[in-house]
């Protein structure tokens, strides 16, 4: 569910129709829902309603701070994988001890930063970070909080460079050597061993993998515990997919992902931590786009959109797809035409879809990439010297620019011309 509706024939974020959203700020946009990013966020809490519990949101998702106050103002703990996004998290009003840090390379002065700022806990994939770790803890008068990432080995069957949870994959620590390493864990002075963590990749639409996983999970708790580790905490992930089509049946819903967990975990009692991004703010946005021109080519029209690759990259890097629909309501029986639907960049990969049957559009209507609010803009970039593009957030009737559009002479003035080329 979204607030992204037609009322009036035009196509509104909440109360605010995308036509005042597009001449106040110029396309292309990204338009986040408040009530959307709200309601999301509440399944979870509300599937995990049963046990202790965490709700930490995948910053890499959508890093904007005002999505990250919104959610954080709600309750939610944030999932940081760099300096920066903690920093962001912090910035938000985020406390420390709601903040996990993941990621495989966390370098000495995250860290650092992450110790001295206040951290629930490191999750830690390989054993030179957990020596480095111990080192630095150490050195600060401290123990560092750790879930060791376990990589449990099982097919998520969702695309090859998002899932992470196989054995070729370089995320985590193998679970058949997971015992040797939590033994070393527990005799390092600068360590506080205090959970496990496992994730096993993103947008998986089947519980069959999660449940394949977390049985594995609470095998792993209970040989720990068996080992004398004091097991009080499971980080398990996030993932959980969302639908990118209409026409497409359903993912599980939040509260049947937490009757997975409840099913394999939940007599265990240890408190739960999941860390859901994309099912949370994906379907909380969208870009908004103007089109330039429909030209005419050998045996298709192309619809060239102010919007590309650089602004939306999940098409050209995933093959992924979003719905593209008219922000002017199309009559009733408005006939269909197929599209190719492009950008400007000069890439041939600069194309979002091909064949797209839609209504007929001209120069100057405006179109909405559907589904975009999670890895849309924080994988934006300014390729081809195009401003990185602004986002918006609604709420009700009103909305406010949360990151505005830069002027082409403010990217020109951050490069600098050597002193000895005159």
């Amino acid at each position: 569910m979204d607030h992204f509706n037609y009322a009036d024939g035009v196509l509104c974020a909440e109360d605010v129709p995308l036509t005042q959203i597009a001449q106040a700020v110029g396309t292309p946009v990204y338009v986040y829902s408040t009530a959307t990013l709200t309601r999301h966020f509440g399944l979870f809490r509300q599937a995990l309603e049963w046990t202790d519990h965490l709700v930490c949101f995948a910053v890499k998702a959508n890093s904007n701070i005002a999505v990250l106050k919104l959610l954080g103002d709600l309750g939610a703990g944030m999932d940081v994988v760099s300096g920066g996004e903690y920093a962001r998290a912090k910035a938000a009003g985020v406390p420390g001890d709601r903040i996990v840090f993941s990621g495989v390379g966390k370098t000495a002065g995250e860290m650092r930063q992450a110790l001295k700022g206040g951290i629930r806990q490191f999750n830690v994939e390989s054993e030179p970070e957990l020596e480095l770790l111990s080192q630095i803890a150490a050195s600060m008068g401290l123990r560092a909080p750790i879930a060791v990432r376990v990589n449990p080995d099982v097919d998520a069957r969702t695309h090859a460079k998002i899932a992470t949870g196989k054995s070729e994959n370089k995320f985590g620590i193998p679970i058949a050597r997971a015992r040797d390493v939590y033994a070393r864990a527990a005799g390092l002075p600068g360590i506080e061993v205090v959970g496990i963590d496992m994730h096993i990749g993103s947008q998986l639409t089947d519980l069959a993998p999660f449940r394949q996983a977390y049985e594995k999970m609470a095998d792993l708790t209970r040989a720990l515990r068996a080992d004398g580790h004091a097991i009080r905490r499971l980080d398990m992930g996030g993932g959980l997919g969302i639908p990118y089509t209409r026409d497409n049946a359903a993912p599980p819903l939040p509260i049947e992902y937490g009757q997975v967990i409840r099913d394999t975990v939940g007599g265990l009692g240890c408190e739960i931590e999941i860390e859901p991004g994309r099912n949370i703010a994906g379907n909380a946005g969208i870009l908004l786009s103007r089109v330039i021109y429909l030209k005419q080519g050998e045996g298709r029209d192309f619809l060239i959109l102010d919007a590309a690759m650089n602004d939306l990259m999940r098409p050209a890097m995933y093959d992924a797809h979003h719905d593209i629909v008219p922000v002017i309501q199309p009559g009733v029986g408005a006939s269909v035409r197929p599209y190719d639907v492009v950008g400007p960049v000069c890439e041939t990969g600069d194309t979002f879809v091909r064949g797209a049957q839609m209504t007929a559009l001209a120069a100057g209507d405006l179109v909405a990439f559907r589904s975009a609010g999670a890895y849309g803009a924080v994988m934006a970039s300014e390729y081809n010297t195009r401003p990185l593009v602004p986002e918006v957030l609604v709420s009700g009737d009103q909305f406010a620019v949360i990151r505005e559009r830069p002027p082409v002479e403010e990217i020109i003035a951050r490069d600098r011309i050597p002193g000895w080329m005159g």
